[in-house]
């Protein structure tokens, strides 16, 4: 018997794709969503937010998937951005935990993000699984608070829990930083990041697809935490290079030396911007291969192929 799934985030662009391949593979999808929305959906459950959902709207649903979150914002003017963060990505995520398990959900899959484990890495040291939290931010906070309540809920219950941490996702209708970079490379401008020898783990939009899916009923994933990507880092420089490519726009890189641009930003307050380009975040995910027999289907330069092949890629 194929099983029942409720996906939340069914609007975004994780949750869209994953519906969509959920579809092809004949399961049963109960959508989460806040407006009426057309799909492969069983039955679609409207709610004002996730706190409305309760045990009756998971009736039959053998497995959550908890895509929908208050995403990581660069420029975010709120007040108190931690406790803006929290009540979604934490409350709203341990409510619908709690009414999961009242119902008798075998396994909740959440979507975390790499933000838990932290900012950066020493190069050629990667995060792991296993690593102790170290967020430095209000969105990894969150991320990395509502892990804890959801294992703390797990253990006092039968439900599974399944922890995925994925870094930058890449795919068809990608936003933010990946997109204005590629805008960049797009209009042809020069851009002086031809000589950053740093490495940087990424995850195509398919490749993270395809590891949820592989979650959702292997045995050896309950009570775990995975780190998504691709299986092949990439310097800024390489990236850049690769992303060029399959635009079929050569970008135009000219080689300044990592730290002249450190300085130059940190003088400029960008420090933090030009560490997410100059500096390393890895990620070994061997344990999902080591666990789930899980490999990455797509190699770097075929999910950024399929990232720019649609008119609307960015």
């Amino acid at each position: 018997m194929t099983s029942m799934l409720l996906v939340t985030g069914v609007t975004g662009f994780l949750g869209s794709t994953l519906v969509r391949e959920l579809a092809q593979k004949k399961y049963e999808i109960v959508g989460v969503s806040r407006r009426p929305v057309e799909g492969p959906f069983s039955r679609l459950e409207k709610v004002a937010s996730l706190s409305d959902l309760t045990a009756q709207n998971l009736s039959g649903v053998d497995t959550v998937i908890h895509c929908a979150a208050r995403a990581h914002i660069m420029k975010d003017e709120v007040a108190n951005p931690l406790a803006e963060y929290r009540q979604v990505n934490v409350e709203c995520s341990i409510r619908l935990a709690r009414q999961a398990a009242k119902a008798g959900v075998r396994r909740f899959i959440f979507i975390s993000s790499i933000k838990v484990n932290g900012e950066q890495t020493q190069l050629g040291k990667p995060f792991t699984a296993d690593d102790a939290p170290a967020p430095e931010d209000a969105y990894g906070i969150s991320k990395m608070e509502a892990e804890q309540g959801l294992q703390a809920l797990a253990d006092e219950t039968s439900m599974e829990l399944v922890v995925i941490r994925p870094p930058l996702v890449y795919g068809p209708g990608v936003k933010g930083n990946f997109a204005n970079m590629a805008k960049l490379v797009d209009k042809g401008l020069p851009l002086p990041l031809g000589a950053i020898h740093n490495k940087r783990s990424l995850v195509a939009l398919d490749n993270l697809v395809d590891l949820i899916i592989r979650c959702i009923d292997h045995p050896a994933g309950a009570n775990q935490v995975f780190l998504a990507g691709d299986g092949q880092d990439v310097s800024t420089t390489e990236l850049l290079s690769s992303v060029g490519q399959a635009m079929s726009k050569p970008a135009r890189l000219i080689p300044v030396p990592a730290g002249m641009l450190m300085f130059g930003a940190s003088l400029l307050g960008k420090r933090a911007v030009a560490q997410r380009l100059l500096g390393s975040l890895q990620v070994d995910i061997s344990k999902a291969r080591n666990l789930l027999g899980w490999e990455p289907p797509l190699s770097v330069d075929e999910g950024l192929r399929r990232c720019f092949e649609s008119e609307n890629a960015f």
